[in-house]
């Protein structure tokens, strides 16, 4: 079957291999800068973490959340409120914000009321008014570090099993070199870190180790083909065969994602955000981090060629 739509009508040719240190110093440099940036900035923690208060109100008619945000966002006790229409009527309002300048949580839910009570013009029901500690938050930072941690720790003996343990550890540093940078870019930017995020870096992994496996797939393949060219040449081989599977995967992904930067609103928009660094990031580490680490972990092939008589 002949598609009508080609990326490449031959297969290209590009030296990945060639400039694999440059690829390596591109992810050190990253790293490092990563590192720089959460000792400098740290991150912007989310109530999620940091703790906070979460109000649920109902409004008669369907709620005007672009109203409710310039009125909350005008006042400091709480500017920095993020609001998020719940329900499938319309009337449903969702406030989640965090107290600033060490102001008290009933403080700024008392706040909220104030604010909508004075400038809504309409009946605001408030269904429910949570607080959210630190130290419930503390225990998420550790049950999302744990997460990722098995995620990884999964996909790497994944590897391990359908192929060989170079390709697992390829796969884990590729994963590392993902997670580190997309928290770093949460850094860099202070967008809100919250567990949205976290659900944002476990999808960036697994988007990461997807296009790793298709390219340790080629590879493999590759090598059971072409049992005398040096190994080198058999992983740039593979990158350039996989490459239009990869720009189309990654660039359908990143058209949905646009979208969703565009017209997802505030409550997207770091997620959306941090996954389209991310999809670059990770196309980026499964040619530079996870296929070109191959040739450093001595890639045995004493059983992909014949055996002598």
């Amino acid at each position: 079957m002949r598609f009508p739509f080609q990326m490449f009508r031959t297969v290209p040719t590009y030296d990945f291999v060639g400039v694999r240190k440059v690829g390596f110093a591109i992810t050190i440099i990253g790293i490092l800068a990563t590192l720089v940036s959460l000792a400098i900035n740290g991150l912007n923690f989310g109530i999620d973490f940091s703790g906070g208060v979460v109000m649920e109100v109902r409004t008669e008619q369907t709620a005007d959340v672009t109203k409710m945000r310039a009125l909350l966002g005008a006042e400091t006790a709480t500017k920095n409120a993020m609001l998020q229409s719940v329900g499938k009527e319309g009337n449903d309002v969702l406030i989640r914000l965090k107290p600033e300048n060490d102001a008290k949580q009933s403080e700024v839910a008392t706040a909220v009321r104030t604010t909508l009570d004075a400038g809504y013009g309409a009946k605001v029901e408030y269904l429910r008014t949570d607080y959210v500690g630190p130290q419930v938050g503390g225990e998420l930072i550790r049950g999302s570090f744990m997460a990722l941690t098995f995620a990884m720790m999964a996909m790497a003996v994944y590897l391990w099993f359908r192929f060989e343990w170079q390709y697992g550890f390829g796969g884990i540093l590729a994963l590392l070199h993902d997670a580190i940078l997309v928290v770093g870019f949460y850094s860099f930017t202070q967008i809100e870190f919250n567990l949205t995020s976290v659900a944002a870096i476990l999808t960036v992994i697994g988007y990461s180790i997807n296009d790793s496996v298709v390219i340790y797939d080629r590879i493999r393949e590759d090598l059971r083909k072409f049992k005398v060219k040096p190994v080198p040449e058999v992983i740039n081989l593979a990158c350039n065969e996989t490459l239009a599977r990869t720009f189309l995967t990654g660039g359908t992904v990143l058209m949905a994602l646009l979208g969703l930067v565009i017209f997802g609103g505030d409550v997207l928009f770091g997620f959306s955000a941090a996954m389209i660094f991310g999809v670059i990031v990770g196309t980026y580490s499964s040619i530079y981090v996870s296929a070109t680490i191959l040739i450093y972990l001595n890639l045995r092939r004493s059983e992909l060629t014949p055996a002598k008589a």
